[in-house]
């Protein structure tokens, strides 16, 4: 059988990308155009009184906490670079096929990160980490908008790593770093044409731009850098998980999870595991649970339950109105 050759290949995926991407956008204008009801001040109270008395307290951030700002989720309109979804550039055997295309991705991602600013969601959580020593959060997104709103650093567990963080490619090596550097390489433009696929441009190299260029590690001194981010069918960092671990069991070495006052769901529909189960662990260890999404499940782990407050909309609004009455008992 003869193969496909990789330009119209190349060509088909963008047009493939192209059709799901006006998808997106209609659910999107869909999404948008339902107008929810503001939380109750019944519904408000409830929450703040039990917040009020809430010592241990899980939070799961998800993409939706910093879709406001402007940092598109993977499912969206937004997630796609030229002529590729997010989902076709972040995993491995991509770097392996192109890691000139990959960190061309990355470096992207990389600028749009640090172009936006934390939104008042950001900052209401690291308020009320700062207020509660008993809270942690347990973070999915690479964007380090958490801890540039100054979220207690021993307080929040980046679960999938960071944009700004670069590992050497060989597991066995070990070297990882720190890493601002934009445009990473000098050969890559410092600003990058918008996230549309386009099915008649499909190239995917900067020109004169070889494998050479790109980060090796200074450490084994053989193998690239890749970006320290978890890549889709890849485990998360078992260091990461043990400290969720510890935290569950009390930071002790006992056999059952440490009661939970309340869990905090903000912005993630809970549908990548480990990370989902946390919900249920918190929920059988006591928690009531608290949703702030733009949409209420009616199935999974993520579906609301007797007892439990679901905030629909927009997370940077609806998190700091929560967070209001229990932020301004406690002053200053």
């Amino acid at each position: 059988m003869q193969t496909l050759s990789r330009d119209f290949k190349d060509e088909l995926r963008a047009k493939a990308n192209a059709s799901l991407q006006r998808h997106y956008k209609n659910l999107d204008a869909e999404a948008r155009s339902i107008k929810h009801d503001p939380p109750s001040g019944e519904m408000l109270a409830s929450f703040t009184t039990h917040l009020q008395s809430s010592n241990r307290i899980l939070v799961l951030i998800g993409a939706g906490l910093s879709a406001s700002s402007g940092i598109p989720t993977y499912r969206s309109a937004g997630g796609f670079w030229r002529t590729f979804s997010d989902q076709q550039l972040a995993k491995k055997s991509a770097f392996e096929d192109d890691p000139i295309l990959v960190w061309q991705f990355y470096d992207y991602r990389r600028q749009q990160a640090k172009a936006a600013l934390p939104n008042p969601a950001h900052h209401a959580l690291a308020e009320m980490a700062a207020r509660k020593p008993g809270l942690l959060s347990i973070n999915q997104n690479v964007d380090e908008l958490c801890q540039r709103a100054a979220h207690p650093a021993g307080q929040i567990i980046n679960l999938h790593g960071s944009l700004f963080r670069v590992k050497c490619f060989d597991d066995a090596c070990g070297y990882e770093e720190e890493n601002h550097a934009i445009p990473v390489i000098p050969q890559f433009p410092a600003t990058e044409p918008p996230r549309v696929p386009d099915s008649t441009n499909t190239s995917s190299s900067v020109s004169g731009v070889s494998i050479d260029d790109l980060p090796h590690c200074p450490k084994c001194k053989v193998s690239l850098l890749r970006p320290a981010a978890v890549w889709f069918g890849e485990g998360l960092p078992e260091d990461k998980v043990n400290q969720v671990e510890q935290w569950m069991r009390g930071g002790s070495d006992a056999s059952e999870d440490e009661k939970v006052d309340l869990m905090l769901v903000v912005g993630t529909s809970a549908m990548v595991w480990p990370a989902a189960g946390y919900i249920g662990r918190a929920r059988k260890a006591g928690a009531r649970v608290a949703y702030f999404n733009m949409e209420e499940k009616s199935a999974g782990v993520a579906r609301p339950e007797d007892n439990d407050w679901m905030f629909l909309g927009d997370a940077a609004e609806l998190v700091p109105k929560a967070f209001e009455g229990f932020l301004s008992s406690v002053g200053n």
